[in-house]
């Protein structure tokens, strides 16, 4: 495939005005790098908000999955952290991806401790875009796989409100309002979301295994003389989020979800994540006299503090090798233990559970120009940006020791350990430009991301102190060519790069060379595309983290992984037909992926472990795919989703996937329905997991984790 791509190679890099044009862009017609959707010169996809409000999904994966090239590492089962992937990019907490809401970075850490514990709550969004490949280095610091972006609902124009109410199986409930106002000069918008369940796993004593979710927010947006020829806006968004999760890391043994699926050992009763965030974005936007240029910069403060109390080990023994080796001697009274069978008889089968805390700050300026000349013929469409960014991470980690008793566990009187407390910070100044130069039919969009970072890591318990200092750059160019008004061919080519992990020694940054070539359809509300990529990694990284399964040791290192090829085909199509007043939208999405590792190397992070040459990549799946199809009507609508996922390798191998440890093959089927007697009324129905099966969707850290049973949603919606 590369020398294909190499051959097709007009320019590359699709670098996305998006963040800057989308005020001036209908939501109908998004722009990214100065240019319409369907004629930008590289992969970028627009979720719009019929189909975010289709199935009223609150788990993100399950909305992106509708993305080619975009894929899931399963977990808790309702999306409370998601681990998403593009094009073969580690999923374990999202790190691998630039995420961002309204254009800002939203991670926790997004440099330091690029782990995404925290995701907003998709209710809210109006619109996710993803931009995949060379279009990613408008974006960063991630740049390897691609950028999501999650845009909230906007001030309105004029006065409006809604509000929505659902309820459902285990214990669920949705409470989401919106009110905002607005006039040339002045406007406002107050939100405010609860999401609740009781969760569907299952603990002996009946406590409750769910969670609860609340967000507020408030933006303000002041207009300084709208007749002005340049017109000056100022905006604040002011956020508040908070949850409490009774989740775990412990999952089962495969035999026990094969035989009790919801299951949850005794030894998970005390797990409770407990987290808040808080935050301000200041905006001020400047439009030129006739929309000849724009100047968007926001400021931005986030605090997010996290606890999360879960079980650790048991004694000296991890607890993964338990759970895995159950039947073995050796393990299967730490096993029984675990699951309450046994009591604990000594300090090596003593539970060790405790908080891990974890104190989050991020903040920073950006600024971005986007404008228009010609020179000649030729038409430019100039983006430049420029960011200052800081983050940092306290980790404070602790350990109290309980014993198993009947079932129950108990405090073993031991005195509190200390095994984590340190601190790590982040300097970044990043830039980029593009050009989006348009002749005729062509477009050709150069670009070039830097990114100038300065860390530090220092050990509380060991006095150990760190610098790091890394300079990258990112260069890239794409193209776009129309061979007739609806039919257009795209290539492009692109540096990626994943800063490395604060205070690492004796490694890299992540860097790789990413190629896709494509051709692309629309005509009206049809729209179909073909994209191949090749991303040759020279430096594969990965940083070790708890959700990994990785131990205490080794929490937070990186690990280089060398030479990596990641190839694929992504194809998707939709089409709207129209048949009197019923509308019959659907759609298509599938990929083809496959990752291997050219290099021999040994990880002490589990997903890798011992790797030879030619193993491939964990956590890929080498086939996608995702069809929806629905009917509607201004009275009401049916619709349903299928999904397909192929299994995928639990560690790197080379093993047929038939005798690997790995996840299940998946295929879900979700189906919704919703009336609207009134025009401002709308009752909605959406049965997700409709064939009620189970699968065996990750086993990290600790065993097989499972997806959620069938799950009933019955809401109502009132807007005005």
């Amino acid at each position: 495939m590369k020398p294909l791509l190499g051959s097709l190679l007009l320019v590359a890099i699709v670098v996305s005005g998006a963040r800057a044009s989308a005020q001036k862009a209908p939501v109908e017609e998004v722009v990214v790098a100065g240019t319409a959707v369907s004629r930008t010169a590289g992969s970028a996809h627009v979720l719009r908000k019929d189909q975010l409000d289709r199935f009223e999904y609150d788990d993100p994966g399950a909305v992106l999955q509708q993305v080619p090239g975009v894929f899931v590492r399963g977990e808790d089962g309702v999306g409370l952290r998601p681990n998403l992937g593009i094009r073969g990019a580690n999923p374990d907490r999202s790190k691998k991806l630039t995420l961002m809401e309204d254009g800002v970075l939203f991670g926790p850490a997004p440099y330091s401790a690029p782990a995404a514990y925290f995701f907003p709550l998709l209710t809210r969004m109006t619109q996710v875009r993803v931009v995949k490949g060379p279009a990613a280095i408008a974006y960063g610091p991630q740049t390897v796989g691609g950028a999501i972006d999650f845009l909230s609902r906007p001030i309105p124009e004029g006065t409006h409100g809604a509000a929505d109410v659902a309820g459902g199986s285990f214990g669920y409930g949705k409470a989401h309002a919106w009110f905002g106002s607005s006039d040339d000069r002045v406007g406002f918008l107050v939100e405010g979301v609860r999401l609740q369940n009781t969760g569907f796993a299952e603990l002996p004593n009946g406590a409750d295994t769910g969670s609860t979710r609340n967000e507020w927010i408030a933006k303000a947006r002041y207009t300084v003389d709208p007749d002005a020829p340049t017109k000056h806006r100022l905006q604040v968004k002011l956020s508040y989020n908070d949850e409490v999760s009774n989740e775990t890391y412990l999952g089962q043994t495969d035999a026990d979800v094969r035989a009790s699926p919801y299951r949850r050992y005794p030894a998970s009763a005390l797990d409770r994540m407990k987290n808040h965030r808080a935050g301000i974005v200041l905006s001020h936007t400047i439009d030129g006299p006739a929309s000849s240029y724009q100047i968007r910069t926001s400021a931005y403060r986030f605090d997010y503090q996290r606890s999360w109390n879960k079980l650790n080990r048991l004694g000296r023994e991890a607890v993964a090798p338990v759970l895995a080796n159950a039947e073995d001697p050796t393990y299967s009274g730490y096993f029984g233990v675990l699951t309450g069978a046994l009591d604990s008889s000594s300090p090596a089968d003593t539970l060790y559970i405790g908080p891990n805390d974890r104190t989050f700050v991020s903040q920073g300026v950006q600024s971005v120009l986007s404008t228009e000349t010609h020179t000649g013929p030729v038409q430019h469409r100039f983006e430049t940006g420029l960011r200052f960014h800081f983050d940092s991470i306290r980790r404070l980690h602790t350990e109290s020791a309980f014993r198993m008793q009947s079932g129950e566990l108990v405090p073993a009187g031991e005195p509190v350990v200390t095994t984590t407390d340190n601190y790590a910070s982040t300097y970044a100044v990043a830039m980029h430009i593009t050009d989006a130069i348009a002749w005729r039919r062509l477009t050709v969009t150069p670009g070039a991301r830097v990114e100038l970072l300065t860390s530090r890591t220092e050990d509380y318990r060991t006095g150990a102190r760190e610098d790091g200092r890394v300079s990258a750059l990112m260069p890239g160019i794409g193209a776009h060519y129309l061979l007739t008004d609806e039919l257009g061919l795209l290539a492009g080519v692109y540096r990626g790069f994943s800063p490395p992990a604060p205070g690492t020694r004796g490694v890299a940054p992540e860097y790789s060379v990413n190629y896709e070539t494509g051709v692309r359809y629309t005509r009206g509300r049809t729209h179909a595309e073909v994209i191949g990529f090749y991303n040759d990694y020279s430096n594969l990284t990965d940083v070790c983290s708890l959700s990994s399964g990785c131990v205490t040791t080794n929490l937070d290192r990186q690990f280089d992984a060398g030479r990596a090829v990641i190839r694929g085909l992504e194809a998707s199509a939709a089409h709207e037909a129209r048949i009197g007043s019923v509308r019959v939208p659907v759609s298509a999405a599938y990929t083809l992926t496959h990752g291997v590792l050219e290099s021999d190397f040994t990880s002490a992070d589990p997903i890798y472990g011992v790797v030879r040459r030619g193993d491939e990549l964990p956590y890929v799946p080498r086939h996608q795919l995702n069809a929806t199809a629905a009917v509607e009507h201004a009275r009401g609508g049916l619709n349903a989703a299928v999904t397909y996922v192929a299994p995928m390798r639990e560690q790197a191998g080379s093993v047929a996937l038939a005798d690997a440890v790995a996840t299940d093959e998946q295929v879900w089927l979700d189906l919704g329905a919703y009336v609207r007697p009134l025009r401002w009324l709308r009752v909605y129905a959406n049965l997700r997991n409709a064939t009620n099966v189970a699968y065996i969707i990750g086993r990290r850290p600790y065993g097989a984790r499972v997806n959620a049973p069938r799950w009933l949603q019955l809401g109502a919606k009132v807007e005005f």
